[in-house]
């Protein structure tokens, strides 16, 4: 069954979707056989992420591509915009405003969600719907974990 964890309360969603981008590849978590698989329907703020994640840091390159170009098959972040025909079905890191329809073939899913009150109500959304079919959830609150 798939994990869920929340973290909430991030003053930029994009933003802190790099950060844990950065923090899952340098685990060694995630390979090009394993990739962390980033999924937003909405074109523009897949290209915005793909847009950070070249100038996030200086000394941390994220290696990363979109699933339809040939590095993605080297790459230990892939960015799709539907469900792909993905080899591994590992880490999944959703930017999306709604539940990907395939979330349940990864072993694990993160969901960022901002302090945007829409943003907040979406995410709300999501997490009833994953609690009330009986996932495992973890919540992290970056609000207190910035105190």
């Amino acid at each position: 069954m798939t994990s869920i964890d929340f973290h909430f309360n991030t003053p930029d969603r994009l933003q802190y979707a790099c950060r844990l981008a950065r923090k899952i590849t340098q685990s060694g978590s995630v390979s090009p056989q394993t990739p962390l698989v980033v999924y937003c329907s909405n074109q523009n703020r897949l290209k915005q992420f793909d847009e950070l994640l070249w100038a996030f840091s200086e000394k941390d390159f994220i290696a990363h591509a979109p699933f339809a170009e040939p590095a993605a098959r080297k790459s230990p972040v892939v960015l799709v915009n539907q469900d792909e025909r993905l080899e591994n079905h590992h880490l999944l890191l959703n930017l999306d405003d709604r539940t990907p329809a395939f979330f349940s073939r990864f072993s694990r899913l993160f969901e960022v969600v901002s302090a945007d009150e829409e943003d907040r109500a979406m995410a709300r959304l999501r997490f009833s719907y994953y609690r009330d079919r009986g996932y495992p959830l973890t919540r992290h609150d970056l609000a207190q974990n910035a105190q």
